[in-house]
């Protein structure tokens, strides 16, 4: 039982759902239409834990195209809708994952709230929670459009802790930009190598706290 922790704070792309390899298969359909290519390799370095926008520079940047970035840009939102569809048909969080939220939800760590803290829409993550049977494990949740600032700023992070009501969250991160979002709100932070290490991780973090 954890009493360091009232809270913990997940990120949702690579910590609770293994949903960049989704991610990226969207994004190359979308390159496709200019005759682009996208390796993982290059995704993994450049487009992971960033913003939209920034995502979309990396990927200009990656093919020296910087006049395709409007062009991309406009067809965000189609990237945005196959993601949404194919997420449906996809169970993404691993089943140790689920088991390990439903244990948090009912207590079996102490008095721990939940919280999914993205950078994502709302539109593209509720449904892999839902479909997962997850989503009533959250008592809150912050995505982009609820903040002004993206990870790496403090800002969601504060505003998930806020939301709560809790003074002594636990931040569950993979990516640089989401790990720097949780040390500046102040949080500890537990670092995930992937999706299928983040029931273990946190089972640890809360039994040793």
């Amino acid at each position: 039982m954890s009493a360091r922790y009232d809270a913990v704070l997940f990120d949702f792309d690579g910590v609770l759902a293994d949903s960049e390899p989704l991610h990226h298969e969207c994004w190359c359909e979308v390159l496709a239409r200019f005759g682009l290519g996208l390796g993982w390799d290059d995704y993994a370095a450049r487009c992971i834990g960033v913003s939209d926008k920034h995502m979309i520079q990396a990927l200009c940047d990656i093919h020296g195209r910087p006049e395709l970035f409007q062009p991309i840009w406009e067809l965000y939102p189609f990237k945005k809708q196959i993601f949404r569809e194919r997420v449906r048909e996809r169970l993404l969080i691993p089943e140790d994952t689920r088991g390990l939220l439903a244990d948090l939800a009912a207590g079996a760590h102490g008095a721990v709230q939940l919280a999914v803290v993205s950078s994502s829409g709302r539109a593209e993550v509720e449904p892999a929670l839902e479909f997962a049977g997850v989503l009533g494990c959250f008592a809150a949740t912050v995505f982009g459009e609820d903040v002004k600032q993206l990870k790496p700023d403090p800002e969601p992070y504060l505003l998930a802790a806020s939301r709560l009501g809790v003074a002594r969250p636990l931040v569950v991160e993979d990516s640089a930009a989401g790990i720097a979002a949780g040390r500046a709100a102040g949080f500890d932070v537990v670092r995930i190598p992937d999706a299928g290490s983040t029931a273990a991780l946190v089972r640890e973090a809360l039994r040793t706290a």
